[in-house]
């Protein structure tokens, strides 16, 4: 009898024993970091499943020149550690929380993104008593987008964000992507209309980012301007051939559009799949301005004297003229030979040489009305061929601008 009840005081001491002396919150937290596992929880398929409940997505800023997209993630994350779970016997808690610094956290990233960051969201994370673990984690990305900005300023597209974790064959982890919630739209000349999940593969999970500029502010800066411009270089037409009023103004508005030129090298990337057709367009209206400049400058030197057609037959004539006067000159010469006038008076003489410089002096002034009619003449013709030009162009590329699509491969970077 002895014996029996010997063992079972040491039976009932070692349990005491065994048993836990403090059960507290702590306790148990203490005792889950006492454990140090920092390693990935290994299953038999060697693969340990990511869920995310939802992601949190911000577009932080669209660079337009370089073709950049920053955006902000908040996931959620939850996983199964078995190794952490406990016995609600002893610890009568389902919930701990823990440093996240104690245990083994997975890392998400960017696929396409040129840098990716990731940190905690907090310096604790949340375990139960079954051993699944809940955290959040913020990720900030710089994503590589080939933009289509072919339609600028009315450009739109849709940029991809790639999410992934480590993974090496059947090894790692996988995620579960549940849902996307889109905050803060709106930022700078940007707009993220959308962010949807889509997958390619099991293992090919992304964000579809619907982005398209507000249009107000590059249309007011940049494409109006340019139509005032070439309007502005219509009414110009008005102005009279001489003085030089009208080719002053013209060059005025060339040196004009050169500013707004330069504003959009700096605004906008300088060569990509769908380089933006506005670049054409300031080209073209460029075109426009320096043919419309030429063309008054030719044809105020007409309305002048004849410039560069004329000229030629200005001198033919002039020639001819010369011609005439010395045969009147010898003429009057031999007349005066002949016949000796002993009576011509000094304002006989004086009257002869007014004629002659009046004469002259219309004969001028009918070459320069002659000059000047035709320079109206084709001043008014090619004010009506650059009115027709330049409204079917204007007209022609508002259309291209709103309507026409240009097709990016956006995913190149999945080989």
């Amino acid at each position: 009898m002895k014996r029996p009840a010997f063992l079972l005081v040491i039976l009932f001491v070692g349990c005491v024993r065994a048993e836990p002396n403090c059960t507290e919150r702590r306790c148990l937290a203490q005792m889950l970091i006492n454990k140090e596992y920092y390693s990935q929880p290994q299953y038999e398929n060697c693969t340990l499943p990511i869920e995310v409940p939802f992601i949190e997505y911000q577009t932080l800023a669209v660079d337009t020149k370089n073709l950049r997209l920053n955006s902000r993630l908040v996931a959620a994350v939850e996983w199964l550690d078995p190794a952490l779970a406990w016995d609600m016997s002893v610890y009568k808690f389902d919930r701990v929380v823990l440093p996240v610094k104690k245990i083994w956290t997975p890392q998400l990233h960017v696929t396409n993104g040129i840098t990716t960051s990731m940190k905690h969201a907090s310096d604790d994370l949340v375990v139960f008593s079954n051993g699944r673990v809940v955290h959040r984690v913020i990720i900030n990305a710089e994503v590589n987008c080939e933009v289509n900005l072919f339609n600028y300023p009315f450009a739109g597209d849709e940029c991809p964000v790639a999410i992934q974790t480590f993974s090496t064959g059947d090894c790692g982890t996988g995620l579960r992507l549940g849902d996307v919630r889109m905050i803060d739209g709106s930022h700078g000349d940007w707009q993220t209309d959308f962010a949807t999940l889509k997958k390619q593969r099991d293992d090919r999970n992304y964000i579809t980012v619907g982005l398209s500029i507000k249009y107000s502010n590059p249309f007011i800066t940049l494409l109006l301007p340019s139509i005032l411009i070439v309007l502005a270089d219509l009414v110009s037409f008005a102005l009279p051939l001489r003085g030089g009023e009208r080719n002053t103004f013209k060059v005025t508005l060339a040196l004009s559009f050169t500013m707004f030129l330069n504003i959009l090298n700096n605004e906008l990337p300088g060569d990509s799949q769908c380089s933006p057709i506005i670049r054409t367009h300031f080209c073209i209206c460029l075109i426009l301005l320096v043919l419309s400049m030429l063309v008054s400058m030719m044809l105020t030197g007409v309305a002048k004297d004849g410039l560069l057609i004329f000229n030629c037959f200005s001198k033919c004539s002039a020639r001819r003229d010369k011609g005439n006067s010395d045969e009147n000159k010898d003429e009057e010469i031999k007349a005066d030979i002949s016949v000796v006038h002993l009576d011509v008076s000094e304002d006989i003489q004086m009257l002869r040489k007014v004629v002659k410089f009046l004469e002259a002096l219309d004969t001028k002034k009918q070459k320069h009305a002659k000059y000047e009619k035709i320079a109206n003449r084709g001043d008014k013709i090619f004010f009506w061929f650059y009115f027709f030009v330049a409204s079917s162009y204007i007209t022609a590329m508002t259309c291209v601008m709103v309507k026409y699509k240009c097709k990016v491969n956006h995913f190149d970077f999945w080989y």
